[in-house]
């Protein structure tokens, strides 16, 4: 006898076999322990799973058919089959349609009868658990053909595929956060999260060039290689102390005042557009010739205006600076040019002329100090 098919008669033996709700709660319990062989063994394929549902159906209905009784012939016409229900009176939810064989005309039954159970319904006893044992059920093998049966869906990839959701949920998570972690990196390298500390920088000096080679002659500004935090020393050629160095020719005027900023020279070109020389002396000179020296004008714009001024500078032997301009605002600030003197001995005093606006408009410039440094 069959492992499964005895384990079925084994356990309607231990009730009452001729109780139909007793035989159906031992026929849920052969499909349910059907159900967990086949989950516990997920190297089954979909087609051995419902052979194996196939093959326990035809049990069952082996089984099922010792326990009807007897009935009459029926006349029946050909192609259709009675369907013969069980009695409902056993307390259960709803009880399972039994088919009863179909005669022919020679009394030859057409096909077996087939046993739809219902797995849904509320058992009223407990019923006796049907065990097919450890490991893999044997194949039975069935003579004839199968009655049909219900059609077991293919839920085992199904599993795999809920498997296979949380990881592909993690894979994306972890690469988005890899990805915002590259871009808060790249962004902090790029200094996009730094805050400016400090005042607000001051607005940058315009440079315009004339006659001079911006590569060579680059204006300096406080705080660079060479400005005035790396310069030592400083030389002063001009302050309002000593009046006399400037000299204002005709059209132009220099005269000396103070505020609450300081004293101050303030120089005017008019619309002649003549410039207001200062004298640099022969002994500053011999101290800065054959060394790149720093010159440093500090210098405002007359009453909030803004003009352009032009420098111009003349050191005898030791050549000149060409020609500079700066945009001038009314906030005091520094003006810083360079100039590579030779090593020659120079025979005279030199000068600094300023134009206080390039535009011949008669703005004036107020200046504070010239002062001068070489680069160590």
């Amino acid at each position: 006898m069959d492992p499964v098919e005895k384990a079925i008669r084994s356990a309607l033996e231990k009730g009452n076999a001729e109780d139909r709700a007793f035989r159906e709660k031992v026929y849920r319990s052969a499909f349910a322990a059907l159900d967990r062989a086949t989950a516990s063994q997920p190297q089954l394929t979909v087609e051995m799973a419902i052979k194996r549902r196939q093959s326990l159906q035809a049990k069952i209905t082996s089984i099922e058919s010792e326990y009807l009784p007897a009935a009459p012939a029926l006349p029946v016409h050909p192609g259709e089959v009675p369907v013969v229900s069980l009695d409902e009176s056993q307390g259960v939810s709803e009880a399972p349609a039994v088919e009863a064989p179909a005669m022919d005309a020679g009394g030859e039954p057409e096909a077996a009868p087939s046993i739809a159970l219902d797995r849904e319904a509320e058992p009223t006893a407990a019923a006796p658990e049907v065990d097919f044992g450890p490991g893999p059920a044997a194949e039975p093998v069935l003579a004839g053909p199968a009655p049909a049966a219900a059609t077991v869906a293919p839920d085992r990839d199904e599993r795999r595929a809920r498997r296979r959701r949380p990881l592909a949920a993690m894979f994306v998570t972890v690469t988005l956060l890899c990805a915002v972690a590259i871009g808060g990196w790249w962004a902090y390298e790029l200094g996009l999260f730094k805050l400016p500390s400090g005042p607000p920088p001051a607005p940058p000096q315009i440079v315009h060039e004339e006659d001079f080679d911006p590569v060579d002659e680059v204006p300096l500004q406080p705080g660079e290689p060479g400005g005035t935090q790396e310069l030592r020393n400083w030389i002063t050629v001009f302050s309002p102390d000593d009046p006399s160095v400037a000299n204002a020719p005709s059209g132009a005027s220099a005269e000396v005042s103070e505020d609450e900023s300081g004293q101050f020279m303030r120089i005017r070109s008019g619309t002649t557009g003549s410039a207001v020389v200062f004298d640099v002396g022969q002994g500053i000179l011999e101290q800065i010739v054959g060394k790149k020296a720093v010159f440093d004008i500090s210098a405002r714009s007359e009453d909030g205006t803004q003009t352009q001024i032009s420098i111009s500078c003349d050191f005898g032997e030791l050549g000149d600076c060409g020609r500079k301009r700066y945009a001038v605002g009314y906030e005091r600030g520094e003006y810083l040019f360079d100039v590579q003197l030779p090593a020659n001995r120079p025979g005279a005093a030199g000068s600094i002329a300023i134009n206080s606006d390039f535009s011949n408009e008669g703005k004036a410039v107020d200046i504070y100090e010239i002062k001068v440094s070489v680069v160590e």
